[in-house]
């Protein structure tokens, strides 16, 4: 009896599944009848001015500054704030990190690659000194390094790797990719066109507020191409029905525009009433509305850059998120909590406009809060694109007020800004406890450690693992193989065969020799597969926005950077780098140090090394390897012993696998 009775069971469960496949693509009787009663019946719940007391709706306004205890301390109102919030954990803020220190941190933050060994040289801490006047010694070695400083900060501004640096934030933020992603990834032929857009508006220091209004509603102000912000998502141009490929681009869309520019999950309301913030299914679905007239689709094709039709299609609120259940018409209009004043807008420009105006209580303050969390690893709101119920309230709410607020006093100027927070001592301030620490010095570190374990509080400098672009371009940069053309499509460099096999052909043709070293920002950007290292490195997948990368620590990480022809490539060419300089082997020590990390090495660091050339270079002596085999410089100055050099090679691809190459202090 039981298993008759389960087969009956099993039997009736596949009737009633075969009947639901049925009648769902048509809507027949019963199911429109659903549809229609469920649209009468819904009815939009109204924003309550409580809901509007949630802290990142509230209107911004300027905050005044404090004036804590240890105010003498601070270069700018930054630091105002943050040193009253250290004040009431009886903390204080750490002094400066030394100047080589922090030009390797604002050169990595602002362009992506460390400094030049010039660079360096310029904001040396080892300046000449007076005998006898140790006090005028410190104040004016003091004076001369800071505007040795502010002389690199304007160079690193100036510099074209400024936009490519900020460029690579942006576009994990617009989930930008050169292919279409899901089953046959087929590529976007212009695609790249965004990509550099983006490049050259962080370049030509465009404000903000351009910025946004350019990808929104570009076509109607001659860039096109910038509105590929709305459409950089993923695709599936070969489903069957356009209709609905059409829907799933729109709420994508939808979706990634309020998370990235208002910082608010509007998606999660796509089905029903958003569960924890005052936003509904009305909501986001006109929102919806104003990007519908201009998305078109043709089967099989990539889907391009808005275009704004004359005929405007009427907007549905879709039941359950179904777009074959069209419920009531919905008119264009912005998200209601946020627009107390009832201000109106249908249109992407109206749109654009509204969220650029200088009262918006959003905008301003997530973008300042990225700004923020690219600089210090993490932003004062911890969850960048959720300013809502659920997520996280800011550590210091006051400050970000100020810069949101400091942000459109200075005409949106996010260069500006950016000065403003890299010029901070909050930012300046060492990461590390010095070796020679007094014990004074020691016990304050010991105590921020204690009572600011996370360092939200910022009681010392920010400490980073760099993305796996920035790994890899500053290990061509430091070899001095790193090609600086920038723009056009993505290049290819060579893929391990393993992973080549995946792929049908044409899917990554390598590029000519030379394209193998160009920035990371410019490597061929493939939904379905990422770049090793890029991937190992925790590289987001494009098919979603990223926010904030993850940064895992894996052993694949290890691996690939320690055995990959990638890093012996750049390991060959550093080594050929600073054989060119000096055929001493204690100056080439000293140089590779200065090139991988910004310092000259300890003394014991040298003794260490020169031992570790001279075991080596032994080994493979004994090994009997012909000069043929080995791993050598690259160029081979024809006066180096191979065995030498190929020793060299492998000093360089352990300093390229230090904490202290990979990590930013």
């Amino acid at each position: 009896m039981s298993a008759r009775r389960n087969h009956n069971q099993w039997q009736a469960w596949l009737a009633a599944m075969l009947l639901m496949a049925i009648a769902l693509p048509g809507l027949p009787n019963a199911a429109a009848e659903e549809t229609e009663a469920a649209g009468k019946a819904y009815e939009e719940t109204p924003v309550a001015e409580s809901d509007r007391e949630h802290w990142s709706f509230r209107p911004l306004t300027r905050p005044s500054l404090p004036q804590p205890d240890g105010a003498h301390l601070a270069r700018n109102a930054i630091d105002l704030f943050v040193i009253a919030k250290l004040n009431k954990s009886g903390l204080v803020l750490q002094p400066p990190a030394a100047p080589e220190t922090l030009l390797r941190r604002l050169s990595f933050d602002l362009t992506g690659l460390p400094p030049t060994t010039e660079q360096l040289a310029r904001c040396s801490s080892e300046t000449a000194s007076e005998a006898g006047n140790e006090a005028a010694n410190e104040a004016a070695n003091k004076a001369a390094n800071e505007r040795s400083l502010q002389a690199e900060l304007d160079r690193l501004f100036a510099s074209p790797a400024y936009g490519e640096r900020w460029a690579q934030h942006w576009l994990d933020l617009a989930r930008f990719a050169e292919t279409d992603g899901f089953e046959h990834d087929k590529i976007r032929k212009n695609a790249w066109q965004y990509r550099d857009w983006v490049v050259r508006a962080w370049n030509e220091g465009m404000p903000y507020d351009a910025f946004v209004r350019a990808q929104l509603a570009g076509d109607q102000a001659g860039v096109p191409v910038a509105t590929w912000f709305c459409t950089s998502g993923p695709d599936m141009p070969d489903i069957n029905s356009q209709d609905e490929r059409r829907h799933e681009l729109l709420n994508e869309m939808t979706g990634a525009v309020s998370s990235v520019l208002l910082g608010l999950q509007l998606a999660c309301a796509q089905c029903h009433d958003h569960k924890y913030d005052p936003l509904s299914q009305g909501d986001f679905y006109r929102l919806r509305a104003m990007f519908q007239p201009a998305l078109h689709v043709v089967h099989n094709r990539s889907i391009g850059p808005l275009a704004e039709q004359a005929d405007t299609e009427v907007s549905h609120l879709l039941i359950r998120g179904d777009w074959r259940r069209p419920g009531p018409e919905v008119a264009p209009a912005v998200p209601r909590v946020v627009n107390p004043e009832g201000v109106e807008a249908s249109t992407r420009a109206e749109l654009s406009n509204w969220l650029t105006r200088p009262g918006h209580p959003l905008t301003a303050r997530v973008m300042v809060n990225r700004l923020w969390q690219h600089h210090f690893g993490r932003g004062l709101v911890g969850t960048p694109s959720d300013f809502g119920a659920m997520g996280d309230w800011p550590t210091h709410p006051e400050l970000l007020d100020y810069l949101a607020s400091e942000l459109v006093a200075r005409n949106w100027s996010l260069r500006q800004l950016q000065r403003l927070v890299v010029d901070s001592a909050t930012y300046r301030q060492r990461s590390r406890l010095p070796a020679d620490a007094t014990a004074d010095t020691r016990r304050q570190w010991e105590l921020a450690l204690e009572r600011d374990p996370a360092d939200r509080l910022l009681s010392r400098g920010p400490r980073k693992r760099l993305e796996g672009e920035a790994v890899r371009d500053a290990m061509l940069f430091v070899g001095d193989s790193l090609n600086r053309e920038m723009g056009g499509p993505g290049v290819r460099p060579p893929l391990p065969p393993e992973l080549k096999g995946t792929l049908l052909r044409g899917q990554w043709d390598v590029s000519p020799a030379s394209d193998h070293y160009r920035r990371s920002v410019y490597v061929f950007a493939r939904r379905n597969l990422r770049y090793p290292i890029f991937e190992v490195l925790d590289r987001p997948d494009a098919n979603a926005s990223c926010p904030q990368r993850a940064q895992s620590t894996t052993a694949p990480q290890a691996l690939l950077l320690l055995n990959s022809p990638v890093a012996l490539d750049a390991a060959r060419r550093l080594a050929g780098a600073v054989v060119a300089r000096s055929d001493d082997r204690e100056e080439q020590v000293r140089h590779v140090f200065r090139r991988c990390l910004a310092r000259w090495p300890e003394p014991e660091e040298t003794s260490a090394a020169l031992g570790f050339l001279a075991e080596h270079e032994r080994v493979l002596r004994d090994a009997g390897r012909q000069s043929g085999t080995l791993a050598i410089p690259r160029p081979l100055a024809k006066s180096l012993d191979p065995y030498h050099g190929a020793a060299l090679v492998e000093f360089c691809l352990a300093m390229l696998n230090s904490n202290e190459f990979l990590y930013l202090d």
